[in-house]
C-alpha cells in the first residue's frame, strides 16, 4: 500500500498566501489608525513581502540593495519621502488652499505635501487601491534602509563605518560635488549598498533631478540615517491615516462629486437624454481618431494614418497635436477637467456636431439629430477607483424637479496590461475576467473578438484576464501558474473586474441602465512579465503601442456607430 506524501505548498500557493496576508493586514492597520513600519505593527507587511519577492522589487530579501526596484518606487513617492519620520495619509481636507506647496510623484498623480522636516502628507482621493500601493511602496522602502543601517552600524551606540561618514560629508557638503567628489561618494556608496561602482554609476543620472543631481546619494542617505535613528536611539517611524480620510473611505465621495459634475455638464447641453457610449481610455485617441483626418488633411493625404498617429504621440509634435485639439473643440467636443480629486479627465463628444464622412471610418451619420451617439471618454482610473467612478456614473441623474435614467448604450474599456502570451504591442481581448486574491468571477459577452483585430500585423490573443490587486506585487511563481492553469489566463491588469462589477450592478441588479448594454474589452501589451522579469510598471511603450491602440479605438468606434 502506497504511502501519500503530504502535500507540500507550491511557491505560487506560498505567494498568493503573501499577498491575501498583506492586504488583510493593511485593512487593519487602516482601522487602527497608524502603525510602525519597522516595530511590531509593521512585522507582518515586511514578512510577506519578503516571502512575496515581487518581480518589481528585484532583490528585496537579498543583503545587498535593490537599485531598479528603489527608483520605481522613488518615482512613485513624493520627493524628500526618505527624509520624513512621519507620513500622514489623508484624504482632501483643504490643503490646496494652504501655503504648503504640492508635490507631485513623477509617475503617479497624487497631490502630497511637506508639513515640516519630519512630516509628509499624502493625499488619498482614489480609493483603497492607492493606499494598498503606497503601503506597498513604503515596506519596500523601510526593508531597503535597514539593509543600510545594517552594513554601516559598528556597534549598538551608533558608530559607524568610514564608508558611512564618507557619504554624510558628500550629501551634506554645501558646494556642488566636482567629478572627482561624486565619484569617491560612489565608491563608498557601492559598498554601502553591496552593489558594484559600475552598477551605481549606470542607475545614477536616472535617480537625478534637474536641481538634485546627487539625489542618488542623498536617498541613500536619508534612508539610512532614519533607520539609524531607529535601531540605535528607537525613534521609529510612523505611518498614520487622518480621522477624515478613515471616516470618508468606501463611501466613493470624490466618485460622487466627479459623476454629478459631468451628468450636470450633460444636462446643460441636452445632451442627458441621448444614446450614451462610455469609453475608457487615454485621452488622445478617439480624438485623434476622429479628428486627425479632418484637421490635418494635408499630413494625412500623403501617409499612412498609423504614421500620423505615430507623429502625433510624439512629444515634439505640439503643433499637430494643437491643431487636432482646436477642430475637436470647434465641432462638439467638450472637456472636463478634474476638480473632484478622482484626476480623471473627462471628454465629451456630441457626435451631432462631426463631419462623419471626412473621417476614414466609413461610419454612417444618424437620420436624426437625437440619436447620434454621445461620447463619454474618461482617462484612466486607477484599480478600485474604476468601480467608484463607474457605479456612480450609472446612476440616474437626479435634480429638484425629476430622476433621469441615463440611456447607456455601451461600455467600452481599452487599457495597458501585462501579457503573458505574447510581447509588448499585442492585443489581448478578454472573455472574462478573474479577481485575485477572491472567488469572484465575472464572465461575459465581449462585442470585441479575435477576428475583429487580426490581420493587422499585430498579434491577437483571446481568454481570461487577472485583475490583480496591485501590479507591484506579482512575481514569476503566481504568473506561471495563472498562465498553466485552466483559467487559461492571457494578461493581467488592475481595474477590469471593477468595471465589470460595476455594469453587472447597474444592468443586473439595479436596473439603473439598459440590462442588455454592450460591454467591449480590450488591452495592448505593456510587456510580458514572464519574459522579461518586470511587471504593468516596465518603462513606456514608445512607438510600439500606437498601432494596437489605434487599432481598438477604430474598432470600437466602427461598432458604436454601426
Amino acid at each position: 500500500m502506497s504511502i501519500k506524501k503530504p502535500h507540500e505548498r507550491t511557491r505560487a500557493q506560498e505567494s498568493s498566501n503573501a499577498i491575501e496576508r498583506m492586504y488583510i493586514t493593511m485593512r487593519h492597520l487602516f482601522n487602527r489608525g497608524f502603525y510602525k513600519p519597522m516595530g511590531v505593527s509593521g512585522e507582518t507587511l515586511r514578512e510577506a513581502l519578503l516571502v512575496l519577492r515581487p518581480e518589481i522589487y528585484g532583490s528585496i530579501s537579498e543583503e545587498k540593495a535593490e537599485l531598479e526596484g528603489l527608483l520605481y518606487v522613488i518615482d512613485r513617492l513624493p520627493y524628500g519621502i526618505e527624509q520624513c519620520r512621519f507620513i500622514n495619509l489623508t484624504s482632501d481636507e483643504g490643503y490646496k488652499d494652504s501655503h504648503f506647496e504640492v508635490i507631485i510623484p513623477p509617475k503617479r498623480r497624487r497631490n502630497c505635501y511637506r508639513i515640516d522636516d519630519e512630516q509628509m502628507n499624502i493625499e488619498i482621493t482614489r480609493g483603497r487601491s492607492e493606499i494598498y500601493d503606497i503601503l506597498t511602496h513604503l515596506t519596500f522602502l523601510f526593508v531597503e534602509s535597514h539593509k543600510i543601517s545594517k552594513r554601516v552600524l559598528i556597534d549598538e551606540n551608533g558608530a559607524t563605518t568610514r564608508d558611512w561618514q564618507k557619504l554624510e560629508q558628500a550629501v551634506l557638503k554645501t558646494k556642488k560635488l566636482t567629478q572627482k567628489e561624486r565619484e569617491i561618494a560612489i565608491t563608498h556608496t557601492a559598498n554601502i549598498l553591496g552593489r558594484t561602482f559600475k552598477e551605481l554609476t549606470k542607475v545614477y543620472n536616472a535617480f537625478a533631478l534637474p536641481n538634485k543631481p546627487e539625489r542618488l546619494l542623498e536617498i541613500v542617505y536619508w534612508l539610512g540615517n532614519l533607520a539609524i535613528e531607529e535601531v540605535v536611539h528607537n525613534n521609529k517611524r510612523t505611518v498614520t491615516f487622518s480621522p477624515v480620510l478613515r471616516e470618508r473611505l468606501g463611501h466613493h465621495l470624490h466618485g460622487e462629486i466627479w459623476s454629478n459634475r459631468i451628468k450636470d455638464t450633460l444636462q446643460k447641453h441636452g445632451l442627458l437624454e441621448r444614446p450614451i457610449h462610455i469609453i475608457s481610455a487615454n485621452l488622445h485617441s478617439v480624438m485623434n481618431t476622429l479628428f486627425a483626418p479632418i484637421a490635418l488633411k494635408a499630413e494625412t493625404s500623403k501617409n499612412d494614418i498609423f504614421k500620423v498617429y505615430e507623429s502625433l504621440s510624439q512629444s515634439n509634435n505640439t503643433t499637430l497635436r494643437n491643431k487636432v485639439n482646436q477642430k475637436a473643440l470647434q465641432q462638439g467636443m467638450i472637456f472636463i477637467e478634474d476638480e473632484s480629486g478622482t484626476n480623471i479627465d473627462v471628454q465629451i463628444f456630441d457626435t451631432s456636431k462631426i463631419d462623419l464622412s471626412k473621417t476614414d471610418l466609413n461610419l454612417p451619420k444618424p437620420s436624426k439629430d437625437k440619436e447620434a451617439p454621445v461620447l463619454f471618454v474618461m482617462d484612466y482610473a486607477f484599480g478600485e477607483q474604476a468601480y467608484e467612478t463607474i457605479d456612480e456614473f450609472l446612476k440616474p441623474y437626479t435634480n429638484e424637479e425629476d430622476k433621469v435614467f441615463l440611456n447607456i448604450e455601451s461600455v467600452s474599456i481599452m487599457g495597458k496590461a501585462g501579457i503573458l502570451e505574447g510581447g509588448k504591442g499585442d492585443i489581448m481581448i478578454p472573455s472574462a475576467h478573474i479577481f485575485e486574491g477572491t472567488a469572484d468571477n465575472y464572465p461575459f459577452t465581449n462585442e470585441l473578438s479575435k477576428a475583429d483585430l487580426e490581420g493587422q500585423g499585430v498579434d491577437v490573443y483571446e481568454g481570461s484576464m487577472i485583475t490583480v490587486l496591485g501590479t507591484s506585487l506579482q512575481n514569476k511563481d503566481i504568473l506561471k501558474f495563472f498562465f498553466n492553469s485552466t483559467w487559461n489566463v492571457i494578461g493581467l491588469e488592475m481595474e477590469g473586474a471593477h468595471y465589470q462589477k460595476a455594469i453587472q450592478a447597474a444592468s443586473k441588479v439595479r436596473r439603473s441602465i439598459n440590462p442588455d448594454v454592450k460591454v467591449r474589452y480590450a488591452y495592448y501589451a505593456s510587456d510580458n512579465p514572464l519574459e522579461t522579469g518586470s511587471t504593468l510598471a516596465s518603462g513606456g511603450l514608445g512607438t510600439s503601442g500606437v498601432k494596437p491602440t489605434y487599432l481598438i479605438t477604430r474598432k470600437i468606434l466602427q461598432q458604436i456607430f454601426a
